[in-house]
């Protein structure tokens, strides 16, 4: 097949891509500070990460019909305006959901001292990630406090927790929700001074969500008071100027790596060549590696310890904030269990 006029922009930091398009189209690499409205302008597609803010002030003058995003969320992509001006917008949902719950798991090994099964733990969000922190929870005889409005909606039954029951009975806290600023499911500072108030039995609260699910200024003023316990903090708000007090009160504390697995990253990667390739009809490419299986239904604690310790990474993060971004682009992709 020859060469089509096709000209693409490709993230730089976006794995296991590099080479696989430029047979058949034209490909830029650029950084993500590089993805400005004049290299847009003439570009059919884009695959992003969620450093590439994709807005307006980008694509307003671009020719630009398909965004293909190597994460799960879709957050940095103003969705409606690209609904408006006729551009789609392709995710990889649950490409690396064994990795954060990975990253949960051996995190709460990490901070808790006493065995997992006398502990309760409150899972905000039953999707990919909770779902799989869920199997792997009940299989250390936790009890599990499942919360997640729109699936219990949906689907129902008792078995769903609500915020006042989770602040009294929750010895830890896991958020793994979409961002959202609108509605009743609203998740923008969804932890914020009045829930924080409510809780009861200072929890271990984990965020490898998004950073604004936290109301940074209430986290760290309920972390003075008592009212929360150790802090495991991975997403964090205006990344990557990240705060440092509450840093400083992290018991872990991780430049955005949760979902930093090998194996997450080709899926996502292969999503993303899936959709230009097939948006645009051309031959269908893939990475030259295994796509693993799904996850196991139950994990120990020495593969946990085994597989990932997060705590020279936090030591990293604490000793040099400043360079949170270039940490989290050279974090070395680790193996999921």
């Amino acid at each position: 097949m020859s060469k089509s006029n096709l000209n693409i922009i490709v993230e730089a930091n976006v794995p296991f891509v590099r080479g696989l398009l430029d047979p058949y189209v034209s490909v830029r690499y650029l950084k993500p500070e590089e993805i400005t409205p004049a290299e847009v302008k003439n570009t059919d597609a884009m695959i992003i990460r969620t450093r590439t803010r994709c807005d307006e002030g980008l694509l307003v003058r671009s020719k630009c019909k398909l965004i293909a995003t190597a994460t799960i969320g879709t957050d940095h992509i103003n969705l409606d305006y690209c609904r408006r001006i006729g551009v789609t917008v392709v995710n990889a949902p649950g490409c690396n959901a064994a990795a954060v719950a990975q990253y949960v798991m051996a995190s709460l090994v990490q901070v808790v001292n006493r065995p997992l099964g006398d502990l309760t733990i409150a899972i905000i969000g039953l999707g990919h990630v909770g779902s799989i922190v869920e199997n792997w929870a009940r299989g250390f005889d936790m009890k599990v406090l499942r919360y997640d409005p729109p699936r219990q909606r949906e689907e129902g039954g008792d078995d769903w927790a609500d915020l006042d029951t989770i602040a009294r009975q929750a010895d830890i806290i896991t958020f793994h929700t979409p961002l959202t600023r609108e509605g009743d499911d609203k998740t923008f500072h969804m932890v914020d001074e009045a829930f924080l108030r409510t809780l009861r039995r200072a929890p271990i609260m984990v965020n490898t969500a998004r950073g604004e699910i936290f109301d940074t200024e209430a986290v760290i003023a309920a972390k003075d008071a008592g009212l929360i316990g150790p802090l495991v903090v991975d997403c964090w708000e205006s990344e990557p100027r990240i705060d440092t007090d509450l840093l400083a009160r992290c018991a872990v504390a991780t430049p955005h790596i949760a979902g930093y697995s090998r194996e997450g990253k080709i899926r996502a990667s292969q999503t993303v060549l899936d959709a230009v390739t097939t948006f645009y009809m051309l031959p269908r490419v893939t990475i030259d590696a295994p796509i693993p299986a799904a996850p196991p239904r139950t994990v120990t604690i020495d593969a946990l310890l085994d597989s990932f310790d997060p705590m020279p990474l936090t030591e990293a993060l604490k000793a040099s904030p400043d360079t949170f971004e270039a940490q989290r682009n050279t974090y070395p992709l680790r193996h999921e269990l």
